[in-house]
Parts: C-alpha cells; structure tokens; sequence
C-alpha cells in the first residue's frame, strides 16, 4: 500500500498542516479504511492542544471516521473489502485481558485510541483492528453517522448500562455536539427526557429532538423546582455546574453520570448520597459490540447528529469553530 495522505498538528496549539507517513505493512488482523467523513471532536481539540499531556507530535487527529474497507490484512475473518465502517476513539487492545474477555474493550489497559500516539482520521485512509472497524447499517448518512462514533456512543452506553427504560426519568445537562444526541437517545429508549440548558433559546429545538420538558439553569430557582424527579443525569458539559443542586434532583437510587469532564472538582456533599442510596459515576466512550448495538438503535429510531460540512482541506476552520463552540452541533470533514 503506498502513502498515507492527512493533515497533521507539529506542536502544541499549532494550525493542521499536510502530512504524509508510509504505514508500512498491513497487519494481519487489520483492516485499511478509505475515509469519506470525519467528525471534528472536541477531544480533538484538546489533543491538538496537549491539554491532556498525552499528545506526541506530530500526528493526525481525528476518531469519528467514516470509510470504505480498502485493504484487508491475512487473519481479518470479519471485515470485507468494499464494506462501509466506521471507526471511534478506539483502535485496538490487548484482546486477552479480564475487560477484553469481557467485551469492555474500552477498559483495557492497553487501549490503543485512534489518535494518540498514532495517526488518526484527518486523512485520506487509516489502519486499525479490524474489531474496531464496526459496520454501518445502511440507512445511516455517512455524515450525520459519523458523530455517533464517538459522541453517540458516549451518551448511549450509560442510558444502556444503568437500564434506562421507558418508567425512567432522564435528565440530559447540556445541549451541545453530545446533549442533542443524549436527548435523542433517551427518547428512543423511551423515558421522559429533561434537557438542561443555559441557552433559552435552545428549548424548542430541545423539545424536537424529543425533550418532554426544558429546564433553564440560569433560572437559579429552576433546578430546585426539579428536585427529586430523576432516575439519571446524565451530564454532557465541559464545564463547572451547581453540582450539589443536581445529585438534590436525583430521585432515591439515582445516578449522576458525568461524560463531559469539568475542570474543577466536583464538591458534594456524602450525606446527600447516603440517605437515598443515590451514586456520582462517569462513563467512558464504548465497547465495539455497543457501538455496533447504538448504530443500529439509531438507525431504526432516526437518531441522527446534527451536522456541519467542511471539506477536508478545511480542518482548521472547523477546528477554529468547534473550538469557540460556534458548530451546532458536530461539525464534519469531507473527502
């Protein structure tokens, strides 16, 4: 196979600049993926930026990939060639750990992600596992599907995990790239969905995608109003909340589930989750057997990203707005 053909950061902060890397032999169990889409991610952002400290330079972003299978390598038994994937924030693990025999792929201590020390989806093709290069069904939208990847799954696996069902409560705090697909999901799981928001002027578009009700939190009475009504909460925002005044609405043997990591810590008070057995929890993104379960789950229920298009070669504009939080939702490349 020749050359891979992206666009890659050189330093911390840097603009996305053309980048090629010879991916030398093709794996036995991997798959090689032309991209047609690729989403633009806030993780991205932050990789591109070494907020984490875990960025090695240089390297392509990139981890909601769209793609047509392109090569396939000599043990690979369950990808074909020609066959349409997508790919997230995962691209290979050890396979023999207790997780790994357990289908949590996604907590294996030898996670490998997508674009972390390796190279991602701001590309023309990438390699991964072929495990996780999950098949798309047919009725998904490449573009719109792509954000599912990563930010779909996000807010589905704890609607999945802490058994959502349509007796349930579910609040989603944040209406942005992952609330307006948590709200979506919760509807299609049947419960009745609160969306949380600072933003007004979000409500009817909130109640759209399936929101019953709609609570404004710079309304300071509002989340006291709601207190005691929720079975989950699931929060979607990267930044500091009333974080007490949300476990207060959880109802007894509600949960808190944080997907959007706050920068400050969370102060809560013990007692306030003692007397009503109620739990703060954090959810990482998902196995390849649950992505492949959300895909289809979106695909009968129309549960789709709310997309903007940019072509390929316009990474750092994208990157620029989904930085100020000027794309509702996802923003999206194109090849």
């Amino acid at each position: 196979m020749s050359e891979i053909h992206g666009l890659a950061v050189h330093a911390a902060g840097a603009h996305l600049l053309a980048y090629k890397y010879d991916p030398g032999e093709l794996q036995a169990n991997e798959v090689e993926v032309k991209i047609s889409h690729c989403g633009v991610c806030h993780s991205d952002v932050h990789l591109i930026d070494n907020d984490w400290g875990i960025s090695k330079y240089p390297f392509i972003p990139g981890h909601e990939i769209v793609g047509t299978v392109v090569g396939v390598g000599s043990g690979v038994k369950d990808r074909a060639m020609g066959e349409r994937v997508g790919i997230g924030w995962q691209a290979d693990s050890c396979g023999i750990c207790e997780w790994c025999r357990q289908g949590l792929e996604q907590l294996c201590a030898k996670a490998q992600p997508t674009c972390v020390g390796r190279n991602g989806g701001f590309a023309d093709r990438v390699r991964v596992n072929s495990r996780f290069a999950i098949p798309l069904p047919a009725k998904l939208e490449s573009e719109n599907a792509a954000p599912l990847l990563c930010a779909g799954i996000t807010v589905y696996a704890p609607l999945r995990n802490y058994e959502v069902r349509p007796s349930s409560r579910v609040g989603v705090i944040g209406i942005g790239g992952l609330g307006h697909l948590g709200v979506q999901f919760a509807k299609a799981f049947g419960a009745e969905v609160t969306a949380f928001s600072t933003s007004k002027d979000k409500e009817a578009e909130a109640k759209q995608l399936g929101a019953h009700h709609f609570v404004n939190t710079r309304d300071t009475g509002a989340l006291k109003k709601v207190a005691g009504s929720f079975d989950l909460l699931l929060s979607t925002v990267s930044a500091d909340q009333e974080w007490q005044a949300y476990v207060n609405a959880l109802r007894p043997k509600g949960t808190l589930c944080v997907v959007g990591a706050p920068p400050s810590p969370m102060p809560i008070l013990g007692g306030s989750l003692i007397a009503h057995q109620k739990a703060v929890a954090g959810s990482n993104t998902g196995s390849p057997q649950e992505i492949s379960e959300m895909l289809d789950v979106a695909a009968r229920h129309g549960v789709k990203a709310i997309t903007e298009r940019f072509a390929m070669a316009k990474a750092n504009d994208a990157v620029t707005k989904v930085k100020k939080n000027q794309v509702r939702y996802r923003a999206v490349l194109t090849n």
